[in-house]
Order: structure tokens, then C-alpha cells, then sequence
């Protein structure tokens, strides 16, 4: 069994970047594990390639969660990465850090360290921008760029101003001090291509010498000596159980769902439930794979007129040309990632900060499934409350990896949920209606035009909505006297021994976002205090 220093579970956005920060200068070994295949397809590096990989279990898990009355009785998909690069490999390519008082607020729960003052030069030092921006908050000189979405569109420019139309002012950097406003999302894709984790931080490491990476590595159980985690058991492509070594820790970033799951397949989480399927119990903790959370969105679809579409270009010769296009490096619709514009918006105005994201696309998507277009042009705009406060919880149902774990978020369970959902579905339909946007709206396609009440409005989140694959939570951050979470603000689990977690399962709440850039942000951190070097300078603003 060859030693490592450090063994990662997880290629993903975290695990990509911790393991190029852990092996920088060649001074520790690292070996990363990763369940599925190398990111070989080709639809990785192409943009719009997100429509196939988003549904190809090739190189994603496809879970289900539990069908409960916040979806009408419907399991719904959970997609996750099952690649290298893992989420950043196959999500929707846009850079959302989220608020200073997402941030603020999880120092207040009891982390200290990880105020958005003591969080922003983390933010910084992964990111490359392409675009304006303070300085005193952007990056410049990271290795993942971030550009701003390029793609020239009449729909895009109508929902910019219709959205400020209706009080949501234009913004120029939403990643800046103030989130509040609406325009063009800034994305991970750079000279036409989509940038991965993997390629701005562990291909590097592994072409230098620092890294091995073993892939189509299904990880089953970390491998403890009394409370001391030293290695883990994998399942390699052949079915055969293998073995590494980790002589300084293992680093759990396989994410919300299987960061948790692989605690309790190796005995740390709740009792009970580990004693059901014949696990040894290594440390007791009840809240392993508790307080998971989810994004809950629901979509508008619109019939259109007197303006092109996606949908009018998305096949046959039109699709041909824009191909064509894309090869030669101009504009085109292989570029472009599947949210086009944003809206953070307030569901009240007395608010004092965004509370709402809104997420449009010059396409028409069947029944809003992101991802698969419908036969007539159209727009599409989503909608989800920033913070969810249903929660719910991801537990094993077997001691075999390879099973499909219990999923459920709890969408829409609480009324604080609800009642976003309904002020941000009202608001599209103003933004819809205001010019210049409503010029070219024939119809509301969905939910329907005879959709008006609060029950009606509610039923229609329910069978149609769907989460948005920004799981978190699971493996919640704060002091161990807090029974309900599982790794200090060290991001070391309680109640053993050199093992840590590092991905968007430690975030206490949720941010206000998409959770890539917060977890890229997380892993920054991890790698500095696993290393045990000084944390970044703070940056007040």
C-alpha cells in the first residue's frame, strides 16, 4: 500500500484545487481518488456541451430524492459530477460568490475566521478576471479566469431593462460590495472553451509530478487506526477492493451527498443508523448528513415574436453555422452557458439585500427543464429564494457504496421558502410584462395565463420545480459543542483525527447563489490551514 501524505476524495471544484495548493513546491505527496472517469469527453470543454453531460450518468450521478409534498409526490433528479473536475466539469459554468453577509453569518454561527473579510482574499486568490471590477475585491492573478458572458442578444438586452424597469438597477459587478441588480452573469469559460477545476489546478500538478490521480476509484471506507484516520479503501474499475495510504490525513471533498455518505459508510455519523447496516462505530455523531439544502427553482417559459431564439438555431443548418462560427472564434451559441442574464432581486423592497436570484435564458425549455429545448422559440426565466430555510438530510441505505443513498432537501417545507417562491414568480411576471421585454411576449406558455393565486402559483412550483444541484450543508461547520455539526471552523471532524472536510457540505447556510465560487473559496482556506500556514490577510472594505 504506497503512502501518500494526503489523500483527497473527490476531483471535484475542492478537490482539484486542494490538491494543487497541498502538492505546490513538490513537498507533499498527494493522491487524489475519484469515483468516475477522466474528463475526456469532448463536451466537457464545449459550453453548450452542459446540454449532453448534464444527463449523461457516463459522467454524472444521477440521485433521486424522496418524492414529498414540496413536489407533488415526485422524486426529483440531483445531479452531481462523476468526472475529474467533478461539478465544475458538467455544471452551468457561472461565477456567483454570494453576499458579505452570507459570510458574516457563518462567523456569527460560531466559525470564527470566515467573515466575508477574513473569506474575500481566499475569493481572490483563485481568480483570474477578465472585466471590470474593484480591485480591492477582484483577482487578478488566480489561475481560473473569469470572464463576463459575451454573447450579444436583443432578449438578453430587453430583460435587462425591463428588470431595471421594475426596480432592479443595472449592476456592473455583482460579485462586487453590492449584489443587488441585474445584467450579464460572468462565467468559467475562456477562449470559447469552459475552464474546469481540474484544468486550472490539478492537471497542472499532475503533469509537475506532485499529484497522482486514480480514476474510476469509488471510494468505500476511510481507514481509521483508533480515532486516526490513515488511508482509504477504494473499489477500483474492476470491482477489486484497493487500499491507500494517507501518513498525514485524508481530505473528504466528494461534496454534500457523498462527503456525508462516506463518513457513515466508515463510522462516523449517527449511531442507530450505522448499527442497521453492520457498520462498526467509530465516532458517534447524529448530525453527519443532517441539515442538507438545496436552491428549490421554478421556471416561467414564454412564447416569443419578432426576435430569434436558441431554439430557432439549436438544429439543422443554423446549428451547423454555429458551429462553424465557433471554430473561427466568433459569437456563437456553443459559448454560451445555460443562465444568460440575472436579476438578485428583493421579494420585498424593505429589504435591505437581495434575497432572490432570477436566471434567464433566450431559449424555451419543455415544462422549464433546463436543458432540453422546446419546438418553438421562446425565454425562460427561473427563479429561487437565496437562503432556503427547509432542510432536510442524505443517510446511507446500505453498508454497499454503490447503493443509492436517501436524499431529501425538504424543498418548500417552510413557509419563509414558500413565500419567496411566490414574490419571485410574481416578479418575472411584472419584468415579462414591462418593455421592452413584453414586446415580444405572445404567451405565457408556463405556468399558464390562467395561473394567478398563491395556491395555484404554489401548485405549479411544486410539479414543475426542480433543485438547482447547489447542494450544501450536510456536513455542517461550527464548534463541536453544537450537537448539529459535523467539522469545526478548522474544517476538521469532530471527534476523530486527521481527517477534514472541504466542500460545499460544511457551509453552515446557504450562499447567495450558485455554490462554485463559495467552494472553490472554502478549499482556498482548507489548504493554508491543513498546511498550517498564516491565514490571509483580512480585507475590510
Amino acid at each position: 500500500m504506497e503512502p501518500f501524505d494526503y489523500v483527497i476524495v473527490g476531483s471535484g471544484a475542492a478537490g482539484s484545487l486542494l490538491a494543487g495548493r497541498l502538492s505546490e513546491g513538490g513537498k507533499h505527496s498527494v493522491c487524489v481518488l475519484e469515483g468516475g472517469p477522466p474528463d475526456t469527453s469532448p463536451w466537457i470543454r464545449i459550453p453548450a456541451g452542459f446540454m449532453k453531460t448534464i444527463f449523461d450518468p457516463a459522467v454524472t450521478y444521477q440521485y433521486q430524492t424522496e418524492p414529498i409534498e414540496g413536489t407533488a409526490a415526485r422524486p426529483v433528479t440531483v445531479v452531481q459530477g462523476r468526472t475529474v473536475g467533478g461539478g465544475s466539469a458538467v455544471n452551468g459554468m457561472l461565477y456567483v460568490r454570494g453576499q458579505k453577509q452570507d459570510f458574516d453569518a457563518w462567523a456569527a454561527a460560531g466559525n470564527p475566521g470566515w467573515s466575508y473579510a477574513d473569506v474575500l482574499p481566499y475569493f481572490k486568490r483563485t481568480e483570474r478576471r477578465y472585466g471590470p471590477g474593484d480591485d480591492r475585491v477582484r483577482g487578478r492573478e488566480g489561475a481560473l479566469p473569469v470572464s463576463d458572458y459575451r454573447f450579444n442578444d436583443v432578449l438578453c438586452d430587453a430583460f435587462v431593462k425591463s428588470a431595471e424597469a421594475c426596480g432592479v438597477p443595472s449592476t456592473p459587478d455583482y460579485n462586487g460590495p453590492v449584489q443587488f441588480g441585474t445584467g450579464r452573469y460572468q462565467t468559467l469559460i475562456h477562449k470559447r472553451r469552459r475552464v474546469t477545476a481540474a484544468d486550472a489546478f490539478l492537471h497542472p500538478a499532475i503533469r509537475l509530478g506532485h499529484v497522482q490521480l486514480r480514476t474510476r476509484a469509488l471510494s468505500n471506507r476511510i481507514r481509521f487506526e483508533g480515532r486516526r484516520a490513515v488511508g482509504v479503501d477504494y473499489i477500483d474499475g474492476d470491482g477489486k477492493t484497493q487500499a491507500v495510504a494517507a501518513t498525514r490525513g485524508v481530505i473528504l471533498a466528494a461534496g454534500s451527498i457523498n462527503s456525508p455518505k462516506l463518513l457513515q459508510l466508515s463510522g462516523v455519523g449517527p449511531a442507530d443508523l450505522l448499527k442497521q447496516y453492520g457498520i462498526p462505530v467509530v465516532h458517534a455523531r447524529n448530525s453527519v448528513g443532517d441539515n442538507l439544502r438545496d436552491h428549490y427553482t421554478a421556471r416561467h417559459v414564454y412564447r416569443i415574436r419578432d426576435a430569434r431564439s436558441l431554439n430557432d438555431v439549436s438544429s439543422g443548418l443554423p446549428l451547423a453555422w454555429q458551429v462553424m462560427r465557433w471554430l473561427l472564434g466568433l459569437p456563437s451559441i456553443l459559448e454560451i452557458p445555460p443562465g444568460n442574464c440575472f436579476a438578485f432581486a428583493k421579494s420585498r423592497p424593505e429589504l435591505p439585500d437581495a434575497d432572490l436570484q432570477l436566471t434567464f435564458a433566450p431559449a424555451s425549455m419543455k415544462a422549464g427543464t433546463i436543458g432540453l429545448l422546446d419546438d418553438f422559440p421562446g425565454m425562460t426565466c427561473g427563479v429561487w429564494k437565496h437562503r432556503a430555510d427547509s432542510y432536510g438530510s442524505v443517510r446511507i441505505t446500505s453498508a454497499d457504496p454503490r447503493a443509492m443513498p436517501f436524499i431529501n432537501p425538504n424543498y418548500l417545507s417552510e413557509k419563509a421558502d414558500r413565500d419567496g417562491m411566490l414574490a419571485g414568480l410574481r416578479l418575472v411576471r411584472r419584468i415579462f410584462a414591462a418593455e421592452p421585454l413584453s414586446r415580444f411576449v405572445v404567451d405565457n406558455v408556463l405556468p399558464g395565463p390562467g395561473v394567478e393565486s398563491d395556491d395555484e402559483l404554489l401548485d405549479f412550483a411544486r410539479q414543475f420545480g426542480s433543485g438547482t444541484y447547489h447542494l450544501t450543508g450536510s456536513c455542517r461547520m461550527g464548534p463541536a459543542s453544537d450537537s448539529s455539526t459535523v467539522v469545526g471552523p478548522d474544517l476538521k471532524v469532530h471527534g476523530v483525527e486527521s481527517l477534514w472536510v472541504a466542500d460545499a457540505s460544511v457551509m453552515p447556510t446557504e450562499p447567495s447563489g450558485n455554490t462554485y465560487a463559495p467552494t472553490l473559496m472554502i478549499a482556498e482556506k482548507a489548504s493554508d490551514m491543513i498546511l498550517g500556514k498564516p491565514a490571509l490577510a483580512r480585507v475590510e472594505l
